[in-house]
């Protein structure tokens, strides 16, 4: 029995009719979404296309540089899309997500492909790439939630905050119950799918390394791996934009600067 089926154009021209079948879904219903289906459908098909390509010259390569620019250029989207997905907007908002973006990754990362995989060399790209893409990809989430969260629970006990510092409460103390309940936020959705993975459907890595012709309880150990790593970079990247947001909306002594913020605009 093969144990890879390679995928000709035909086939994924074939495939293509999937998308065809949803279009005429949105046509018989009158949806009017088979225009952004299409659009969607040829964006993601040219955009995978630009990736494989690159892909497969930076894994020819064996040397470091183009995969830290590859990396580079990962975490400076997703941390973009981190800012993207939140309503509110302040000055400085988009580096506390970037260096919580790189704070999550380089730890989690690190303990992933250097102390549980041990991959060599260290850039080896069949691991650093996607391993730091599905870090990137998870955290972005965790991020924007909480980011959400915790504005909207400091603007809405301002006074409650206020008062707790009047009274002699440490910064860190008075927003103490804002910042776990924002983190909270961020940590449940990847919680909840990690309770699901294996019950209600086979996870995607789970699933594309049975696919690629892996062993069964190998899939399965590396999707463990998987799902235990970003559920900590999760965890890391909701900890450490809360831990600055704060610091940027409640100063030491307790004046809160909430005219920093800006409501993001549906044009924005």
């Amino acid at each position: 029995m093969s144990s890879f089926v390679y995928l000709t154009p035909f086939d994924i021209l074939t495939a293509t009719l999937l998308i065809c079948m949803a279009a005429a879904i949105s046509i018989g219903l009158r949806l009017g979404l088979e225009r952004r289906l299409l659009l969607s459908a040829a964006r993601c098909t040219i955009q995978l296309g630009m990736v494989g390509l690159i892909l497969d010259w930076v894994f020819n390569i064996h040397h470091p540089a183009p995969v830290v620019a590859w990396l580079v250029v990962m975490l400076l989207f997703a941390s973009r899309e981190a800012v993207a997905r939140s309503k509110w907007r302040y000055a400085g908002i988009r580096f506390d997500a970037l260096l919580t973006m790189i704070f999550s990754a380089f730890v989690v990362g690190g303990v992933i492909t250097q102390m549980v995989i041990g991959i060599e060399p260290w850039y080896n790209p069949q691991y650093v790439i996607p391993i730091l893409g599905m870090i990137f990809g998870n955290s972005l989430n965790g991020i924007s939630l909480c980011l959400d969260r915790l504005i909207e629970h400091i603007r809405s006990r301002s006074d409650e905050i206020e008062l707790l510092i009047a009274y002699g409460a440490t910064r860190p103390e008075a927003v103490a119950e804002p910042l776990q309940t924002a983190v909270k936020t961020g940590m449940i959705p990847i919680i909840n799918n990690m309770a699901m993975a294996g019950v209600v459907s086979l996870p995607g890595m789970m699933t594309g390394q049975i696919l690629a012709g892996s062993p069964p309880m190998q899939a399965v150990g590396y999707q463990m791996i998987v799902m235990f790593m970003i559920t900590a970079a999760c965890a890391l990247g909701a900890m450490a934009i809360a831990t600055m947001v704060s610091r940027r909306l409640v100063s030491p002594n307790g004046m809160l600067k909430l005219d920093k913020l800006i409501l993001k605009t549906s044009r924005s």
